[in-house]
């Protein structure tokens, strides 16, 4: 459990290393917004120090967006996510203060295609070990659970404000090369942790009894157990059948590990569901 949350906590702090470094080596330089709050907070800078004389640094604006979100997050989606989320944040507005912001290279094309890529593979790792980014992540599950829409509408609706602003407020490109980044990042993010908000779990296992239990003490999910009967072995077995959203893979697999692990997990992709799914923990 220690080695498990251990690693989880470098892996945090690792992905706000590559957030920053997206930032400050690759986006900000070129006037190219990143995604979710870190675009949001990069604009806002932006606007201040060009139009108030005001400098405000990214880091900073990051941390103040945050706050608010911080509280709801604790209330409305858990502690344990949200402590790491609050982790992953407060090591980027640090990073984002201690490196420099720096030109890797002049062609804007490269800054946005090599920021999106580097932002992508540090919130994709980040949502893979069960934190996030902060921001938009809580904002969107919470607003999902509600409305039960899928969570892309929300990532999308945050996304076209931004674009829209670099477009006004700067050069037409901004705009386009920002979605060049979003792109990217998207298909990254996608290539690294599973794009669908909600997954299907099966679970093979001989400890039906003691694994369902361990699920229901942390999350609030109905289960479906079935009777299996493994092919070669001949051996008796049990499937546990669950729907969950894709933030809760993370503490599914440790609870399996966990519980039995030899435990055989098969995860598909779940495109709608009819029917009760609790929507608010």
């Amino acid at each position: 459990m220690f080695f498990m949350e251990s690693r989880r906590f470098i892996i945090v702090v690792f992905g706000a290393l590559l957030n920053a470094i997206s930032l400050n080596f690759f986006l900000i330089g070129a006037n190219v917004y990143a995604s979710g709050f870190s675009g949001a907070a990069q604009l806002a800078s932006s606007i201040f120090t060009d139009f108030f004389g005001i400098g405000i640094s990214t880091g900073v604006l990051l941390l103040l967006f945050n706050i608010p979100v911080f509280i709801i997050g604790w209330m409305k989606v858990g502690k344990g996510f949200t402590i790491y989320s609050i982790v992953s944040v407060i090591c980027t507005t640090i990073f984002l203060s201690v490196l420099p912001i720096y030109k890797v290279s002049d062609d804007i094309i490269l800054n946005a295609v090599f920021g999106g890529l580097v932002g992508g593979i540090g919130v994709g790792m980040t949502l893979k070990w069960g934190a996030s980014t902060g921001g938009m992540d809580i904002v969107a599950m919470i607003l999902s659970r509600k409305s039960d829409k899928p969570i892309g509408i929300y990532f999308l609706s945050l996304n076209a404000v931004i674009i829209a602003m670099a477009g006004i407020l700067y050069k037409p490109e901004n705009a386009l090369y920002t979605l060049v980044a979003l792109y990217v990042t998207t298909r990254i993010i996608d290539a690294i942790h599973t794009r669908h908000e909600k997954v299907t779990a099966m679970i093979i296992t001989r400890k039906a009894e003691q694994l369902q239990k361990a699920i229901h003490n942390r999350l609030v999910r109905g289960i479906t157990i079935l009777p299996a009967k493994g092919a070669y072995s001949n051996e008796d077995k049990n499937m546990l059948y669950l729907v969950i959203t894709r933030y809760e893979l993370y503490d599914l697999e440790k609870i399996i590990k966990e519980v039995d692990p030899n435990a055989f997990t098969n995860i598909v992709q779940t495109a709608g569901i009819f029917g009760l799914f609790r929507k608010d923990d």
